[in-house]
């Protein structure tokens, strides 16, 4: 029979094993840092000019206007002693418990011991109580612009949450539980972790989402049959097999964003975007992007237009012996889809019948939470990197989009792999995630600076090919989806984007939920719902108070709205012909090369 002792001398011999390992992982570490690139300090932050505009505008508040600087600190210096006395008075009567919390619900804190134990209770109080102090000072900064204070804004609240008391060992309950559960094997493994990570990103810190041994492109996602049937150095063209005897006359051309890859609309079969479309009795072909390396510096947008947008267009007429094809642009492919459908115009091209447009920007006057990241003190940054290096490297992408939804992707999986030591989920959205691509040189600096920050595709001064685009160039039949609470692409953005087209056929759909979600929407689960109005383009907001609420998803209505322009039915149509044969089978090779940065 096992004595007390014995129990507590295994105990300790589990610890003193874990201990150990720590040197060997500690090794790791300092090697993998050891390789850490060498970063541009503007694509660490914002500039320091930002915060001198905070100081200087808050010392203005002072000098302006004590009276409220001195309400902000009474208000905080009061909040924080009174819940000092309560919690001293419990002790005092012996009570190992915490005071009345009166804190708003944060899910971060979801364990019972950040309500009922006093330590606990104590820091989180007080930090949400410092997290109020900031705010409002901030929203007090009367004399900054605008968008300074909006960019400051997100900063400080990227500070505040990277301090939070759950991203630390000490004062993370759910970690300390842990870890005496499992004799510190949870801080051994989440040691582990960390150093993988390392490892993974040459000493840079990046996350891992998802286990990345879970998936494999084509085999259990991006799994719809198709065939490549063209390619060139710029993309692969996909063509689906038909499911139905049947299929509109009109085929559709899906063009996916290149800062991520397609098969996000191909996850599984039950949330296939691509699988519905082609049971609905449509030819469907898809662009897969190549993922560039550094010999695709001097890439532009011309060359995304010519070799990608027109290219497909022109195969997909001769395959499909069609004199018109339906086209669909996701988020900056959708840019890039009326830069296209302008410059198309004016050449006198016609192959075009109807534009869908998944969360595209084209007026970029207001670029929404990701505008805090579009500042000089970032893009010339960005700038002297590809100009260095002949691109820009998935990684800051990656951690880019992160920082928007930075509690979600970097705080919260981060806790969980390095303090808990768990595993990184089987979660297909989140692998998809963190298989990011690279994006050219010159595509980038010309998106950047000619789009995002000049606004020249709505101010009609972008140039296409040695001709000035224009969003009145477009006047075929255009669908818009945009997502309620995008982070990415803002919906009232890309409502005044498409108000501004020259079509008189348009019709805008407001989806819930965000980016990604908000597309990937299948009818089966009935998750998200939709708005839509057939009134004026004028206002988004009087738009959406006088839209109709649809439960579930958009893909029927869209579907609707692209069969009624999609022609007539004929026999199925089988990827390739005679001189396109099959080069592949779906997804294709670009999907999966790996390329250097």
């Amino acid at each position: 029979m096992t004595t007390e002792h014995e129990v507590v001398e295994a105990k300790l011999d589990r610890l003193n094993a874990n201990l150990a390992k720590i040197e060997e992982l500690s090794k790791r570490m300092v090697a993998a840092m050891a390789q850490k690139r060498a970063i541009d300090p503007s694509l660490q932050g914002p500039g320091q000019d930002l915060f001198m505009k905070a100081a200087t505008a808050y010392m203005a508040e002072v000098m302006n206007n004590p009276a409220k600087i001195l309400e902000h600190q009474v208000s905080y210096w009061g909040k924080a002693l009174k819940h000092y006395m309560e919690a001293q008075q419990l002790l005092a009567k012996g009570k190992l418990e915490a005071p009345e919390d009166r804190s708003p619900k944060d899910r971060r804190f979801s364990h019972p011991l950040w309500e009922t134990h006093p330590y606990f209770n104590f820091i989180k109080q007080q930090y949400l109580f410092s997290v109020e102090a900031m705010e409002a000072a901030i929203s007090g900064l009367d004399h900054l612009d605008a968008r300074e204070k909006k960019r400051l804004d997100y900063f400080a609240r990227q500070i505040v949450d990277m301090m939070a008391p759950t991203n630390f060992l000490g004062t993370n309950p759910d970690a300390l539980e842990r870890a005496v559960e499992t004799d510190g094997a949870s801080l051994v493994q989440g040691l582990e972790n960390l150093v993988r990570d390392l490892e993974a990103n040459r000493g840079d810190l990046l996350v891992t989402l998802a286990d990345k041994d879970a998936f494999k492109v084509g085999h259990n996602i991006g799994t719809t049959p198709g065939s490549v049937i063209y390619r060139n150095r710029m993309m692969e063209l996909i063509q689906y097999a038909p499911t139905t005897d049947k299929v509109h006359k009109t085929p559709l051309i899906i063009f996916p964003p290149w800062i991520n890859k397609f098969y996000i609309l191909d996850l599984k079969p039950q949330n296939s975007l691509i699988k519905w479309i082609v049971d609905q009795g449509f030819t469907l072909f898809v662009v897969s992007w190549v993922n560039p390396d550094a010999s695709y510096r001097d890439t532009g947008m011309d060359d995304y237009i010519r070799e990608g947008y027109l290219t497909a267009i022109d195969e997909v007429k001769k395959i499909c012996d069609v004199p018109k094809v339906n086209v669909v642009g996701y988020c900056i492919a959708g840019t890039t889809l009326s830069l296209t459908l302008s410059y198309m115009k004016q050449t006198g091209d016609k192959s075009v019948n109807a534009a869908t447009f998944f969360t595209t920007l084209t007026d970029f006057s207001d670029q929404g939470e990701v505008g805090v990241f579009l500042d000089d003190d970032f893009v010339d940054g960005i700038e002297r990197e590809v100009n260095a290096t002949g691109l820009l490297s998935s990684f800051f992408m990656s951690r880019t989009f992160s920082f928007l939804r930075s509690n979600d992707l970097i705080y919260q999986p981060a806790i969980k792999s390095y303090m808990m030591g768990e595993a990184p989920p089987a979660f297909d959205l989140l692998y998809w995630n963190g298989d990011g691509t690279n994006l050219p040189a010159k595509m980038s600096v010309q998106y950047l600076r000619g789009l995002c920050q000049r606004d020249e595709l709505a101010k009609g001064t972008f140039q296409v090919m040695g001709r000035t685009v224009s969003l009145k160039d477009i006047t075929i039949p255009v669908c818009a989806i945009a997502c309620e609470t995008d982070h990415i692409a803002a919906w009232r953005s890309s409502f005044n984007g498409l108000r501004q087209f020259g079509a008189k056929d348009k019709t805008f759909i407001l989806s819930e939920s965000g980016h990604i979600a908000g597309i990937v929407n299948p009818p089966s689960k009935m998750k998200y719902g939709h708005y839509m109005n057939d009134g004026p383009l004028e206002d988004p907001d009087s738009w959406r108070a006088g839209a109709t609420e649809f439960k579930g998803s958009w893909w029927p209505h869209w579907g609707e709205w692209l069969a009624k322009r999609s022609g007539a039915k004929v026999p199925a149509r089988m990827p390739g012909d005679s001189t396109h044969p099959v080069l592949a089978a779906a997804p294709g090779t670009y999907v999966v090369a790996v390329p250097s940065d």
